[in-house]
């Protein structure tokens, strides 16, 4: 019996077949490994907007962008009386916005 074990050990398969089944398997495996790190990429760049506890006065804003991650927290207050008047939106026919900055109003940027 154990000389047809070594017979099979030293048996040279040249099977052209047995070949082409085996590259096939490694491109499949390939192709897989790609496709999974295209969709986890798109996934982590894609932008995201998520509003937690919503109208509550501890509501949350998460923005995820460019994988990037910031949160925005409300002090459980409202804003009202916090800003200055920096100009004037016109809203024209065509759905376009213009912005018009007053004079003696603090620079926007």
């Amino acid at each position: 019996m154990s000389g047809d074990r070594l017979h099979i050990l030293t048996e040279d398969d040249d099977d052209p077949m047995l070949s082409a089944v085996n590259l096939v398997d490694v491109f499949l495996v390939l192709v897989v490994a790609l496709l999974t790190a295209v969709a986890l990429q798109q996934q982590s760049q894609a932008d995201e907007t998520v509003i937690r506890r919503a109208g509550e006065p501890d509501m949350e804003i998460v923005v995820r962008k460019n994988g990037q991650e910031i949160k925005y927290r409300g002090n459980g207050g409202s804003s009202e009386g916090q800003g200055v008047k920096a100009g004037v939106a016109y809203k024209l026919k065509d759905g376009s916005v213009i912005y018009v900055p007053e004079e003696g109003a603090p620079d926007a940027r």
